[in-house]
């Protein structure tokens, strides 16, 4: 009897001593997937693998790690994040006819650990997900005033969920001195929790210095305060249509919008009547519009500015997405605006419609 326990032990030992530390396994099924038949791993919008079902609708991703890696597998429009440690072989189990919540993960610590908070996650996804899709059913038919009216009411909306969301993160993440924590903070929106994203980058600056998707986190992060409300706009220099010098430093002692556009922008020639009224209304109380467009072409751009009855500012180095100030910036997608105050300083971030009037009205006295 002890010679038969001894070789069991033998056994377990001999495949713990031979599981290879570099790589981690995540294995299990799906029940009920109808007509899902492939599941995906992804590292954030990365797929990294793909494979459809075995038998008994059973699964397994095993993929090298030399550092723990936050991870989702996609099933159908269900996610489910985990957090994958080398040398880990994960076992998960879901049924696709039960909650996207309900599943079951075992052999990780920190994807149990996160499991709670990744539920609030998803509800946040639902929700973004339902009002994009009554969003769009309700101006499919609507003017562009109609629809700056309805997409100001469902912005609103969202960002009270979003509020939420960002204090059950830094709370979950104060009581998970881990990855789990990292985790959590890692899926808030940098338009709505810069200061928390930031806060949380300072707090951790000498701890996981060896993970590269925490040190990639902090680089971007350093990115983000540069930009941040309260810090100062770096200098901007370019040319008017007419090839004239402006350098934004010579906006100080006014409240200024510097409104990044192109003629080829929808959504900014929409807004484009809005800066108008205001611009008339506020000039006077000493407002400036510094217009940066992102037009390669002079002749639309200079069309779009006669068109619109832009009277302000306006410069371009006619480089489009290879400007400059794409990076200094952080230009990702049009309009992207900043209001400075009389001192240079960054007080505001893409405010548009009744949004940026409200502003003005309680800024500018």
């Amino acid at each position: 009897m002890k010679k038969a326990v001894f070789f069991a032990v033998g056994i377990v030992g001999l495949m713990m001593s031979c599981q290879n530390k570099e790589q981690f396994t995540i294995a299990g099924n799906v029940e009920n997937p109808g007509n899902v038949k492939v599941i995906s791993l992804y590292e954030g919008d990365t797929k990294l693998d793909s494979m459809f079902f075995g038998d008994n609708n059973k699964f397994q991703f095993v993929r090298p790690a030399s550092q723990s890696r936050l991870l989702s597998l996609r099933v159908g429009k269900n996610r489910y994040d985990l957090i994958a440690s080398p040398g880990e072989t994960i076992t998960f189990n879901t049924d696709l006819h039960k909650d996207v919540n309900d599943y079951q993960v075992e052999g990780s610590e920190l994807s149990k650990t996160i499991q709670p908070f990744a539920k609030e996650r998803n509800y946040r996804d639902y929700v973004q997900d339902s009002l994009q899709t009554v969003f769009s059913k309700l101006t499919s038919n609507s003017t562009a005033d109609e629809i700056e009216k309805i997409r100001a009411e469902y912005k609103a909306k969202f960002a009270a969920v979003l509020r939420t969301y960002t204090k059950k993160a830094v709370d979950f993440s104060n009581k998970h001195n881990d990855l789990a924590g990292f985790y959590a903070i890692s899926t808030l929106d940098p338009e709505v929790a810069e200061s928390e994203i930031i806060a949380y980058a300072d707090k951790i600056k000498d701890e996981f210095t060896e993970n590269r998707y925490v040190t990639q986190f902090k680089e971007e992060t350093q990115k983000l305060k540069k930009m941040a409300i309260g810090q100062p706009a770096p200098e901007l220099i370019s040319f008017t249509p007419s090839n004239k010098e402006v350098k934004l430093s010579s906006f100080k002692g006014k409240y200024t919008l510097v409104d990044f556009w192109a003629s080829w922008c929808m959504p900014c020639r929409q807004e484009n009547p809005n800066l108008v009224r205001l611009y008339n209304a506020f000039h006077g109380k000493g407002f400036e519009i510094l217009s940066v467009s992102f037009d390669d072409n002079p002749g639309s751009w200079m069309r779009a500015i006669e068109d619109d009855k832009l009277t302000w500012t306006h410069v371009s180095d006619l480089k489009a997405w290879s400007s400059p100030v794409v990076i200094d910036y952080r230009v990702k997608a049009l309009p992207t605006s900043y209001i400075l105050d009389p001192n240079g300083f960054i007080i505001a971030k893409n405010l548009r419609g009744g949004e940026l009037e409200t502003f003005l009205k309680k800024t500018i006295k």
